[in-house]
C-alpha cells in the first residue's frame, strides 16, 4: 500500500512538471506566431491597407501579408491580370505597385 502511493506520488509530480513544461512551451510558440503575423496596434489595419491597393488597382484581393512594417496586397484585376502592392503599414503611403 505505501509502495503504491508513493508512485502514485512519483506520478503526479511528473505530471504537473510535465504540464508546466509544455504550457510554457506552447506560450512560446504563440509569442513567435503574434510576433511574426500579427501587424502591431499603432499601424493600419489590413482593410485600410486593402483599400489603399484597391484605389490602385480595382479587383479582388487574393493575398494580404504583413512582414518589415509593410502590407504586401495581391489583386487580381478585372481585366485578369496580378498586380502586387506594398504599402507601409505606419502611414499608408503606397511603396510599390506593380
Amino acid at each position: 500500500m505505501n509502495r503504491l502511493r508513493n508512485i502514485f506520488v512519483i506520478v503526479m509530480v511528473v505530471t504537473g512538471l510535465m504540464t508546466q513544461v509544455m504550457a510554457s512551451e506552447q506560450n512560446n510558440i504563440s509569442n513567435y506566431y503574434r510576433a511574426s503575423n500579427n501587424p502591431p496596434v499603432d499601424i493600419i489595419t489590413e482593410q485600410k491597407a486593402i483599400m489603399i491597393a484597391q484605389q490602385r488597382f480595382n479587383g479582388r484581393v487574393l493575398a494580404i501579408n504583413y512582414s518589415d512594417n509593410t502590407y504586401r496586397v495581391k489583386i487580381l484585376s478585372n481585366q485578369g491580370t496580378v498586380h502586387i502592392i506594398q504599402i507601409n503599414a505606419t502611414d499608408g503611403a503606397v511603396i510599390s505597385a506593380h
